[in-house]
């Protein structure tokens, strides 16, 4: 068996940890995004109270959350200390984030040094402030590995490389010696994914390449995955619940990760009507052996999640859940 490697030092240009910050060899779960209309009444109380916000209340749950809108435009810097503000209430808590798409996806006339200061005016605030776990590289599965391919990430990695960063890949072809080699010279990570298996797809793995860990379960939606039908929603792609026995393998794989990597990030992203939620805290009582803090609105939704509440269920609540039966009889 081979010996543990020791753990690997900050990537290059990261301040300095404050003494109050968490310590390597961390372990963060939480979902992908937090803005999501079906999660009210599922996540989210259906009446909220005065100055509710939603990275704030997730944050009572969970250690680290991905903010998904820095994939379709760049974050803005007041957003970004707004939302460190929001999850003070967690010490623990870590903000990772998905690149600007006009660095992964488009490709005509290419990313401009405007578009570059765009993004970091966000990535900067929250780095400067020690919350951005990491910066996530999302490519789509079109995104073969080739000659040209590997010289624009090498390129973007390098134009990057003051920040944690993880490059997420979909297609087979990255499985090989030449991204390994790659993302180790730049100190990035590799996201491991858990997707629909479908051609050439990458299969789940169990690589720690860098100082920061990343898996993303996307869920297992093989019908809707590659699904152009304008009939079918958005949000089916990500409407799947993973059973206990789908998760356990990716519970080795978690703690195989986290054993080489100095900081490890699982982040959930079969989001409709919360799914992402309860799979995150399925794994966080699962790896840490113990009952968590449950929504209230998401137990009554999923009765599996009694097994793992730390407290019983809440008194009925005056106002019903949006959709459940009552509300529907009195709204007739």
């Amino acid at each position: 068996m081979p010996q543990r490697k020791p753990k690997s030092p900050l990537p290059a240009g990261a301040p300095d940890l404050p003494p109050n910050a968490p310590r390597p060899g961390t372990l963060y779960v939480g979902p992908a995004g937090w803005s999501y209309p079906d999660w009210s009444g599922y996540v989210y109380p259906t009446r909220r109270p005065k100055g509710f916000h939603e990275a704030t209340y997730l944050a009572e749950f969970f250690d680290t959350i991905e903010i998904n809108t820095s994939f379709y435009q760049p974050l803005r810097s007041d957003h970004a200390a707004q939302w460190i503000d929001r999850v003070l209430i967690n010490p623990r808590f870590l903000f990772t984030a998905k690149l600007w798409q006009r660095f992964t996806h488009d490709s005509i006339p290419g990313p401009t040094l405007a578009d570059e200061r765009a993004v970091r005016a966000g990535f900067d605030v929250l780095h400067a402030a020690h919350k951005l776990g990491a910066i996530l590289l999302q490519f789509p599965f079109s995104f073969h590995q080739t000659k040209e391919t590997l010289s624009y990430l090498s390129a973007l990695l390098k134009r990057f490389a003051d920040y944690p960063l993880v490059v997420e890949v979909r297609h087979a072809s990255w499985d090989s010696p030449e991204t390994k080699s790659l993302l180790r010279e730049y100190n990035a990570g590799f996201c491991n994914i858990d997707q629909p298996i479908i051609g050439r797809s990458l299969t789940p793995s169990a690589q720690a390449i860098s100082s920061v860990g990343y898996i993303r379960l996307h869920g297992r939606r093989y019908d809707t995955w590659f699904s152009d039908d304008p009939a079918i929603p958005a949000h089916e792609r990500y409407n799947y619940l993973y059973t206990l026995e789908e998760l356990a393998p990716w519970i080795t794989r978690v703690r195989s990760i986290a054993e080489h990597s100095r900081n490890t990030f699982v982040v959930t992203n079969n989001h409709f009507q919360g799914k992402s939620v309860v799979n995150a805290l399925q794994l966080i009582s699962i790896l840490k052996g113990k009952k968590v803090k449950v929504p209230e609105p998401l137990r009554r939704h999923y009765p599996e999640l009694e097994d793992l509440a730390d407290t019983p269920p809440a008194e009925p609540t005056l106002f019903p859940l949006a959709g459940s039966k009552k509300e529907k009889h009195e709204k007739i």
